[in-house]
């Protein structure tokens, strides 16, 4: 097989995103438009040509770990002049692969199978028949079935436009080929640029055989001009992911209101309510049940472990048998053993929480290491920053710490201790004992309470 040669058109603003982000660059689940044809072509083993125009030190710094030849395109003359703007890096003896960095969705096994086509015949298109094809450039055959053609909308007959069998733009042809066919392109249309599509008809005049590929599958060919398609395709994406997901065991109660953003993998009967994002990488164990609304961020989640509603999970390690939540939050770096419970507006950052410990209602947790069987009562804080460097709170194996507790780190607690309700502690406190900071309670007999003049 010949040296595979990508070229990827990313040079157009998209002014219909009315936003600052080059179009190539908005977001589509975890990665831009663009990443996601770049992951597409690698697999290929295709070298990487990037054209690139609006905002280009943006683009390029967006794919920073591949070798890419960018090329820029100074101006905007169609996709064409583009293409143009690569053919001098470009082999003879490859295959050139046009692809778009606003079509996303392409799949490498269909571009395996466009590229073994075009090394058969020099020359392949991806096509994709539509029930409504207004818009987009039609192909043209004989009676035969040949290619001989494409003609864009605007520039279609009424006849052509009753075709609708789409060119979606993507192509595999052999560079010579395309070399040649380049250097004669005329801005012979509506718009007055240089159309890559005319060199099909420059093709079908020198008798070279058209292969034709036509797409099973709308997705892959869709192109992203504005935010609505943008948001249609993300739909498409997720669905696609979760019927995957469904098919490999996954219990989720509305496909529809399920978003994955990244990777995950799962054990055997897990249940996803609705409105649960996943981002980055996730690890679930067995029996894990995640409740509505929560984010659940680059963590890993041990067995038989409950999720409650409204929660997020960033860059964290749960146990097995544990509850999280409701409207906890759970900052990167924080560890939560066996059996642990972190409970309603509990908020834990850069902490260990050991088996069977609890921090039920209202607490914030922050660089901190809590032993086994430990109990933190509501409206507990560790103070762990002082306005310019933050220390270690330690609190060890059953200690007790009393509600609305202040512990100012760096201290530590130890083993069975017990903490008073409303104490302020500033020193360490010994193992088996009981610590308190109060002010003596006083009772004023004769006050009266005020009353309205």
């Amino acid at each position: 097989m010949p040296t595979i040669n990508a070229i990827i058109l990313a040079a157009g603003e998209g002014s219909r995103m009315k936003s600052n982000t080059p179009k190539v660059l908005q977001q589509l689940s975890d990665k831009t438009l663009l990443r996601h044809v770049v992951d597409a072509a690698l697999p290929l083993g295709a070298k990487l040509n990037i054209v690139i125009g609006h905002r280009a030190e943006l683009v390029k710094a967006s794919i920073c770990n591949e070798c890419v030849n960018w090329v820029v395109q100074k101006q905007q003359l169609g996709t064409g002049h583009a293409v143009q703007q690569v053919m001098p890096d470009i082999a003879d003896d490859s295959i050139c692969l046009v692809l778009y960095g606003d079509v996303p969705l392409i799949q490498n096994t269909t571009l395996e199978t466009l590229i073994e086509q075009a090394n058969n015949s020099g020359f392949s298109l991806l096509s994709i028949v539509l029930d409504d094809p207004a818009g987009y450039g039609r192909i043209k055959r004989d009676t035969q079935g040949k290619i001989i053609g494409i003609v864009e909308q605007k520039d279609a007959s009424e006849s052509e436009q009753k075709i609708n069998e789409i060119n979606t733009g993507i192509m595999a042809i052999k560079a010579p080929l395309l070399r040649e066919y380049l250097c004669n392109l005329k801005p012979n249309n509506a718009q007055g640029e240089l159309y890559l599509t005319d060199i099909v008809e420059m093709a079908n005049a020198n008798n070279v055989t058209i292969s034709s590929c036509i797409c099973g599958n709308v997705a892959e060919v869709m192109g992203v001009n504005d935010k609505n398609q943008l948001a249609e395709l993300e739909r498409l994406l997720q669905q696609k992911q979760v019927n995957a997901f469904m098919a490999d065991g996954l219990g989720v109660k509305d496909p529809a209101r399920f978003d994955c953003r990244g990777t995950l993998s799962f054990g055997k009967d897990c249940m996803i309510d609705i409105n649960v994002v996943f981002e980055g990488d996730n690890k679930l164990g067995d029996n894990v049940t995640i409740a509505p609304n929560c984010i659940i961020k680059n963590a890993k989640v041990g067995d038989n472990t409950e999720i409650k509603a409204n929660s997020i999970i960033e860059n964290s390690t749960v146990g097995n048998n544990a509850a999280i939540g409701p409207f906890a939050r759970l900052r990167p770096e924080a560890n939560i053993g066996d059996e642990a419970k972190i409970g309603n507006f509990v908020e834990v950052k850069k902490s260990t929480i050991g088996n069977n410990s609890k921090v039920s209602h209202l607490s914030y947790v922050g660089d901190s290491t809590i032993g086994e069987g430990v109990n933190v009562g509501a409206g507990v804080i560790t103070c762990n920053y002082d306005g310019a460097n933050k220390y270690q709170t330690v609190i060890k194996d059953g200690a007790f710490i009393g509600s609305d507790a202040q512990l100012i780190a760096p201290v530590t607690i130890g083993k069975n201790a017990t903490i008073g309700a409303g104490a302020t502690i500033t020193k360490d406190v010994p193992d088996e004992s009981l610590s308190l900071s109060r002010s003596k309670q006083t009772t004023l007999d004769t006050w009266k309470r005020p009353t309205k003049k």
